[in-house]
Order: C-alpha cells, then structure tokens, then sequence
C-alpha cells in the first residue's frame, strides 16, 4: 500500500493537472460525473506513474485557465495515466452528456 505522503503528492498532482486542463473536479462530482470512487482510482493510477517529476515540470510550466494568462491545456503529456480519463471527463463536462467511467 501506499504512505500518506505518496497519496497526497499523486492526489495533488491530479488536482493541478484536472486544473491546467480546465476541469473543475468539485463541478465534476456535483454534476455526477466523477465519483469520488473514480477519483481515488486516479490518485491511485497517478502513483503508478513513471514520470511524476517531468510531470511536476510540465505542471509548473503551464498557468492555470483561471490565473490571467493562463489557457487551459490541449492534452495532459503522453506519459500521464490519467489522459484517457481526462480527456473524457473534459468532454463529459463540456457537453453535459454522461458520467465518465474509470479506466
């Protein structure tokens, strides 16, 4: 299993790239189309990642749509476990049809 302190490095990894992506995970689960289930899923698929560094870098690099400049990103990178998912559940957001299965 895995240290709190893992978890919470993967949870808030997943939390900047939703954000850098332009989805608003508390949007996401009010409007029934993230389960808290799904998100524990994705924490869990985010430790499992080989690249959580380059994916700090690449985080860091991209400002939030909401910050004045920022624009949200196109893709999470390749290497990101949680793409698939992502790109779902920003197309489940963005036109209001259907919940996003887990990976």
């Amino acid at each position: 299993m895995f240290g709190a302190k893992t978890l919470n490095r993967h949870a808030a990894l997943v939390n900047r790239m939703a954000q850098v992506l332009g989805i608003d995970l508390t949007e996401a689960m009010s409007r029934g189309k993230l389960s808290g289930e799904d998100w524990r899923e994705a924490v869990v698929r985010c430790t499992g990642c080989t690249a959580p560094e380059a994916c700090t870098v690449w985080l860091s690099e991209r400002p939030a749509p909401e910050d004045a400049e920022g624009v949200a990103a196109a893709a999470a990178p390749h290497y990101c476990n949680n793409r698939l998912m992502l790109a779902r559940l920003r197309d489940a957001l963005g036109d209001g049809d259907g919940a996003v299965a887990a990976e």
